[in-house]
């Protein structure tokens, strides 16, 4: 397998849901942002509408992020919450995005940021999303790549909607059919980063994304691939990890200060390139001052190959 070159000299800027940390998550106003910021790649999570239309829109629910609970109070499913799947595309034009509320959905997830109540953004789809950004490559002459994420493919699936299928051939009728395009594939699911290479045969890039609750809390499904066996495997079938950034450190006993777990060593020596998630100045992690700090720190440190960040501006000055 071709292998994904590891680096010029700095780490790739991914921006987080686009502009995220200024403008509300995956709307075109904070993809434009993120573009204009300078970002190398832009994110998008990937859901599917009823009427099979391909959503961007960091979860399935779309409570959070919408006006949808006013616009149709009687349109949630049994556990009280809104799906995107229940809606046409034409239904989801209706709605207002706003700022992500926290899990209650009674207060900002982060209350500094561009307020709730302010604004007429609305629901994009992937198609819509490609266009901007191959539009702006166009009349920039920059060339910025996009970053699909499939999100929860096996629900999809049991709703009766391949969504990893669907979003291989939009890419493909946009002209993303190689690794030499600018485009990377991402899913948290292990078994659907498998069924995508080997299944459908996807020729694009491949990121196994990792989470993890806490530095020491991995779900069994990852446990793993953080051995040296389990990257080596891996590595058969995906071009790079996209673990959560506390998997790649921890804070030695003596001071304090930052020290690598070994995670980025292990992945390089096997081929693959690290983008973690996710970097936010207004969530800095134990252990640093700034996010500049951050950020710096994991690029001449640990080597990391790319950055998921909602300040792309930022990530950009701190990393030069």
């Amino acid at each position: 397998m071709d292998r994904l070159p590891r680096h010029k000299s700095l780490p790739l800027i991914i921006a987080h849901r686009g502009a995220s940390g200024y403008l509300p998550e995956h709307t075109l106003a904070a993809k434009a942002l993120a573009y204009g910021m300078g970002a190398d790649y832009l994110e998008q999570d990937v859901v599917a509408s009823k009427d099979g239309e391909l959503i961007v829109c960091h979860d399935i629910h779309i409570d959070r992020v919408t006006d949808v609970a006013d616009r149709f109070p009687d349109r949630a499913r049994d556990d009280g919450r809104w799906y995107v799947r229940d809606f046409d595309l034409a239904e989801l034009r209706t709605l207002r995005v706003h700022e992500r509320l926290n899990d209650a959905g009674d207060a900002p997830a982060f209350p500094n940021r561009f307020p709730a109540d302010r604004g007429d953004f609305r629901v994009v789809t992937l198609r819509e999303e490609i266009e901007m950004v191959q539009g702006l490559n166009r009349s920039t002459g920059r060339q910025v790549g996009i970053y699909p994420e499939i999100k929860e493919p096996a629900w999809h699936r049991a709703e009766g909607f391949d969504l990893s299928r669907a979003v291989l051939q939009t890419l493909a009728d946009y002209g993303y059919r190689s690794k030499d395009d600018l485009v990377f594939v991402q899913c948290f699911d292990p078994a659907e980063v498998q069924r995508l290479r080997f299944e459908l045969g996807c020729p694009l890039r491949l990121i196994q994304l990792i989470d993890a609750i806490a530095p020491k809390v991995v779900p069994e499904q990852y446990e793993a691939m953080l051995t040296e066996a389990g990257m080596a495997q891996l590595a058969s079938f995906v071009d790079g990890l996209g673990p959560w950034f506390g998997l790649l450190y921890e804070l030695a006993d003596i001071d304090g200060h930052p020290v690598s777990t070994g995670f980025v060593k292990l992945a390089h020596e096997a081929g693959l390139a690290v983008h973690p998630y996710t970097f936010r100045a207004d969530q800095v992690a134990p252990g640093f001052e700034t996010d500049g700090d951050m950020l710096r720190w994991f690029a001449e440190t640990l080597k990391i190959d790319g950055v998921f960040t909602d300040f792309p501006d930022r990530s950009r000055v701190a990393l030069g």
